[in-house]
Formats: C-alpha cells, structure tokens, sequence
C-alpha cells in the first residue's frame, strides 16, 4: 500500500508530482505525471510536452491516491527504480 512512509519504495510512474523547492529556478514548478523513471531522473509530462528533471538537485511533492501530499528530497530517489524499490525493510520482496 502506498503512503506517506513507504512512498520512496514504490513505483512513482504514474504519480501526480510537482517540483517545489529547486537550485535551478527554471525547474520550480514543475508539475505534471511522471511517465518515466531512471536513476538519475524523472520524467514528467506537462500536457503535450514532457520534462526531464534531474533528482538529485530538487525537492518534489507527491500527490497520494489517497488525497495525501508527501514532500520528499530527490537525494532519496536517487537509485536504479527497481533496486530503490527493494533497498528499504518491509518490502514484500525481501
């Protein structure tokens, strides 16, 4: 089940995100769903065009299917998809 606390463990293809605090300022803002996920990067899609940002310089906010927002720095995320998926305890992989 996805929340607040196991967020950084699921798959975020698909999640409504935005971009709220940023050391490049063009990136602030940034919001849409994410289509696309690599180590380094999530792509997000904003309307017909999508963007690519860079993780490791921005903090994102989350939108739950719940109706929660999780705000999490993109340092966390910084990992293969499928390996920061099975990296944290409590994962049914494990």
């Amino acid at each position: 089940m996805l929340t607040t606390e196991t967020l950084p463990r699921h798959e975020l293809i698909g999640l409504r995100v935005q971009v709220v605090e940023s050391c490049d300022p063009t990136l602030l803002g940034c919001e849409g769903d994410i289509v696309m996920e690599t180590m380094h990067t999530l792509t997000i899609s904003e309307g017909s065009r999508a963007r690519q940002v860079p993780k490791g310089v921005v903090t994102f906010e989350f939108a739950l299917p719940d109706g929660d927002y999780v705000t999490v720095d993109g340092e966390r995320l910084i990992a293969r998809p499928a390996r920061r998926t099975e990296r944290t305890r409590g994962s049914q992989w494990q």
